[in-house]
């Protein structure tokens, strides 16, 4: 049955903002700034690309208000001096030129959280907490008129976003920022008028909602509020529906609904891990007691932005990491394309990954990220004949991109299926999108010069190579089998790969090698009533995944009793199981019926090797050096716009 998105589709309203549709750009930090947190081209062509693509709303991600008690770090948005005027009016023109709406996401600071401790200038928070990173160091509650600087800033912000055109501001309070810290018990043990009961506590977020409606009257006001923290003494649903309460009180137009902070840091930027809608229980709760319209969030896809709308368990939908992974989110629900939007695979590792590190965002599956004006895909002058070997995520982005160029395309995958290692890679549900990106590929591919040709391995003599103008190898990796331990091809060891493929297991299992195959691959049996246990020579294991993601892998195997022997090192297999020695070199034996061998991966370079002396030759992914999907789509990528 087709699904209509009728709702998400609708017209929308923010206090006096129209929008022509439910969904928005969720608020998210691009590291595409200046040094000095100043807007730049880089920025302001991310943000069109959204708008253009048909969001009704784009909101910024967070821009800092003030730098009067903590210094903010080097590239993060700033709007404390009229020298952001320039950006944010670029900004805004940009976006209005192209028929969209831009919000600016407000923050008054980190507080606890801020990155950089100065031990000359201790961090500031609601009362005297200690850092989240440096428990060691006491915050310095801040003062009465401190507060009201603050709150004046928000003010002076909120006007030059007037001044600017901008259309709408949201204030960051949720995850533990400085906002969110004096609304919540856990940080705020103030005892006069900003600590104390809800309304007390709720003051400094209430000031700045009424500062910034009188500084820049007529925009709506969003507030961002993490409904649950999800750790221990954290705020809970009940607290928050007072709190929001509270803020719809005082002026505020619209109630974003999230989970998370510091503490439950995988709630911040859900990874696959967590599944769909994880948070939209969240905004339901806040659906409950408010009349103002409420956002949901969260690992939203359209069919499930679509279901809380109609439900009415939510009035938008902010998308966050989706929209990065296609701008044209809107356009292609509006246009009956949804078979045509690129999945995000919810990895973290471009997006959330390069923020970490202060690097500009960047996206796994969509290499146009942050060069949205450099990497257009135009036709070639000089059309060629482009064969791409190897059918994984690299060969596909290949394929799609040297087509899309006006190049003629024959892919050749030896295996009966495309995807190469997502394909085997993502049988457990929690992987589903990675075989959304594979069917996206294949949906690319119907409207494109690409001829596919399964089961055809490809040699360095093969006639198939005769008139190509350029070959592209993406022939991926091989798995790492250490012959040297004894028992290593016994009849009770399944090679990962064999197993996502279907070859059966015994109910116990031991996981030889803890890398992030390994790690997903215990999870998944598990889940399915396996006993399993993870053998891993470092002293961690999935040492390589994003810590966010992490956070979450670690509490499932926990939770599903996974028991993990870290810093043990595999010496032999026997029908009875494995034998490693521990750290202090023990032997340990562990029993199981099968032997999950999951030591890694090493490049199938035979191909490459074979094809050095060739002219044209572009070797891509795992082939030349086993890394993350993102990597090897993006390498695909960059490797057909050359052509």
């Amino acid at each position: 049955m087709t699904t209509t998105f009728d709702h998400v589709l609708s017209p929308g309203r923010i206090g006096g903002l129209e929008l022509p549709n439910r969904i928005a750009l969720a608020p998210m930090g691009t590291e595409m700034g200046t040094h000095e947190g100043l807007i730049t081209e880089r920025e302001i062509a991310y943000y069109t690309e959204r708008a253009k693509g048909g969001t009704g709303l784009v909101m910024t991600g967070i821009s800092a208000v003030s730098q009067d008690y903590e210094v903010i770090n080097p590239g993060l948005c700033r709007v404390d001096t009229d020298d952001c005027l320039p950006g944010l009016t670029a900004l805004a023109a940009s976006i209005h030129a192209v028929g969209g709406k831009i919000s600016l996401q407000l923050t008054a600071g980190l507080g606890r959280n801020i990155n950089n401790v100065d031990p000359e200038r201790l961090p500031i928070s609601a009362s005297d907490n200690p850092h989240y990173a440096r428990p060691d160091v006491l915050c310095r509650p801040l003062e009465v008129e401190e507060i009201r600087v603050i709150v004046q800033r928000h003010a002076e912000a909120a006007a030059r976003a007037l001044a600017a055109g901008i259309d709408a501001i949201d204030i960051h309070g949720h995850t533990g920022y400085l906002v969110d810290q004096f609304m919540s018990p856990v940080w705020n043990r103030r005892t006069d008028e900003y600590g104390g009961s809800t309304e007390n506590r709720c003051r400094f977020a209430v000031e700045i909602i009424q500062a910034i409606k009188s500084a820049a009257p007529g925009l709506p006001v969003s507030f961002r509020l993490s409904v649950d923290h999800r750790f221990e003494g954290g705020r809970t649903v009940t607290e928050s529906q007072r709190i929001a309460q509270v803020l719809e009180a005082a002026g505020l137009d619209l109630l974003i609904a999230d989970d998370g902070s510091y503490e439950a840091m995988d709630y911040v930027f859900p990874p696959y891990y967590l599944g769909d809608a994880c948070m939209a229980p969240a905004a339901k709760a806040m659906k409950e007691v408010l009349s103002i319209p409420v956002m949901a969030v969260g690992n939203l896809t359209p069919e499930n932005a679509e279901a809380v709308i109609a439900a009415g368990e939510a009035d938008f939908a902010g998308i966050g990491r989706g929209l990065i992974a296609d701008p044209e989110w809107a356009n292609k629900l509006r246009a009956g394309r949804r078979g045509d939007l690129r999945p995000c695979i919810r990895c973290n590792a471009m997006c959330v990954g390069h923020a970490f590190f202060a690097e500009a965002l960047g996206c796994a599956v969509n290499p146009q990220v942050g060069f949205e004006r450099e990497r257009v895909l135009t036709l070639s002058r000089r059309p060629q004949h482009v064969v791409v070997i190897g059918g994984g995520p690299g060969g596909l982005e290949a394929a799609r991109v040297a087509a899309q160029r006006g190049h003629t395309v024959d892919l050749y995958e030896k295996g009966s299926n495309l995807g190469g290692v997502l394909w085997p890679a993502a049988t457990p549900e929690f992987k589903k999108e990675l075989r959304g990106m594979v069917g996206w590929w294949e949906r690319q591919f119907t409207d494109l010069p690409v001829t596919v040709h399964l089961n055809a391995e490809v040699t360095a003599d093969s006639p198939v190579l005769a008139d190509a103008d350029a070959i592209i190898v993406a022939t991926g990796s091989l798995p790492i089998v250490p012959r040297g331990i004894p028992g290593i091809d016994g009849r009770n060891v399944v090679e990962v790969l064999d197993f996502h493929l279907g070859t059966p297991v015994g109910r116990r299992v031991v996981v030889a090698g803890g890398g992030l195959s390994g790690a997903d691959s215990a999870l998944e049996l598990a889940q399915a009533g396996h006993e399993v246990t993870i053998v891993e020579m470092a002293d961690e294991i999935a040492k390589d995944m994003i810590v966010i993601n992490r956070i979450t892998l670690l509490r499932q195997l926990a939770q599903h009793g996974v028991r993990i022997l870290t810093g043990h090192t595999v010496t032999a297999v026997d029908d009875t199981g494995l034998t490693a020695t521990d750290p202090e070199g023990r032997p340990v034996h562990v029993e199981a019926d099968t032997v999950l061998s999951a030591f890694g991966v090493r490049p199938n370079t035979a191909l490459p090797e074979a094809l050095a002396g060739r002219p044209h030759v572009i070797p891509v992914g795992d082939c030349v050096r086993p890394a993350k999907v993102g990597e090897a789509i993006n390498a695909g990528f960059m490797a057909a716009f050359a052509l």
